[in-house]
């Protein structure tokens, strides 16, 4: 048996035990079916993230993973699970939950969760709302909220290395990351201290009260993680893919209507068919109009795409041009 499909779809699962590769799943092509021994670019990519997991989970003694359900995360649990197969994943997941996730994308988090026999910790932003650590905005989207619960549930686990899923496309912040990417006492990152990364040589040196954040899948881009997706057969939650959905037009984007995300009385609700291109939170996830259904209709439409998914469908990254590295450096992933 091989890993390539361990994240792949099994709906009969009947334990926890790490999922039954499915024989349908192309093999990866490592070696050209010419003959040569060539890397293909994913093959290539593939490689190096699980060279990095693994050097990770090496050097640190309490790793885990960020998992939203949303597809860089599943990608990224898929190549941790290929790194460690025949065995499970040797460290734990962690999801800040704002209470505004979808709920196919919670209901995916759970199964896979279950499938692969994973411990999961969660940090809800509720709790703080709740006992007042935190407050709602008034523009209703808790996303930039994520930073407290985040930082807490990273001292509480005493985690040193945070996985995640981000990429050096998405945002010109995160264009400045290393893989690794050092945090200090409290959490933040200074974009002006970023240690150099020669050689794949990566420093994961830091004191008590530091940790450091990974992320794997660095150097791919939106199409490459699509591409993957196609190749290795990975099931994500359903919202990737086209459906009829009841929407309103706000700022440029087709939001969806739900508990908490209602429209204005000047906001008129149409069904169209929309696909998400990430899952973050209703209130500040915008849908594209698509009729892709199927992976390879996704891949084909995201090769013409001029536009990051964040950048197209993120209203929490709208609120300054410089929202997203402001956030990262308070902690926020």
């Amino acid at each position: 048996m091989n890993a390539s499909s361990v994240l792949a779809a099994t709906p009969n699962a009947a334990t926890p035990a790490p999922a039954t590769p499915n024989a349908a799943t192309p093999a990866p092509a490592t070696a050209n079916r010419a003959g040569s021994h060539r890397l293909s670019q994913l093959d290539v990519l593939e490689s190096e993230a699980i060279h990095i997991i693994r050097e990770v989970v090496a050097e640190f003694e309490r790793p885990v993973l960020l998992f939203s359900g949303g597809k860089d995360s599943v990608v990224v649990l898929h190549l941790a699970a290929k790194a460690f197969w025949p065995g499970r994943v040797p460290f734990p997941l962690l999801h800040v939950d704002t209470g505004h996730n979808f709920p196919e994308v919670i209901a995916f988090r759970d199964e896979t969760v279950e499938r692969l026999g994973l411990r999961l910790e969660v940090a809800r932003v509720q709790d703080y709302i709740d006992d007042g650590r935190l407050h709602e905005r008034a523009d209703g989207t808790r996303n930039p909220l994520q930073t407290l619960p985040l930082l807490d549930a990273i001292a509480a686990g005493r985690h040193d290395a945070v996985f995640g899923g981000a990429r050096r496309d998405e945002d010109k912040a995160r264009a400045k990351e290393r893989i690794l990417s050092l945090r200090d006492e409290f959490g933040q990152w200074d974009p002006r201290n970023q240690r150099p990364e020669l050689w794949n040589l990566y420093n994961g040196r830091h004191t008590v009260g530091q940790h450091v954040r990974a992320f794997p899948i660095s150097n791919w881009t939106e199409l490459n993680v699509w591409r993957y997706i196609e190749r290795e057969q990975i099931a994500l939650p359903p919202l990737y893919y086209a459906h009829d959905r009841e929407v309103y037009r706000r700022d440029g984007m087709w939001r969806a209507t739900g508990p908490v995300s209602e429209p204005r009385t000047s906001e008129t609700v149409e069904t169209r068919t929309v696909r998400y291109r990430t899952v973050g939170d209703m209130s500040c996830t915008g849908a594209v109009e698509s009729d892709a259904a199927s992976v390879d209709a996704v891949v084909r439409e995201v090769a013409l795409s001029t536009i990051t998914e964040r950048g197209a469908t993120r209203a929490d990254d709208r609120i300054s041009e410089a929202a997203m590295e402001d956030r990262k450096k308070d902690g926020y992933f």
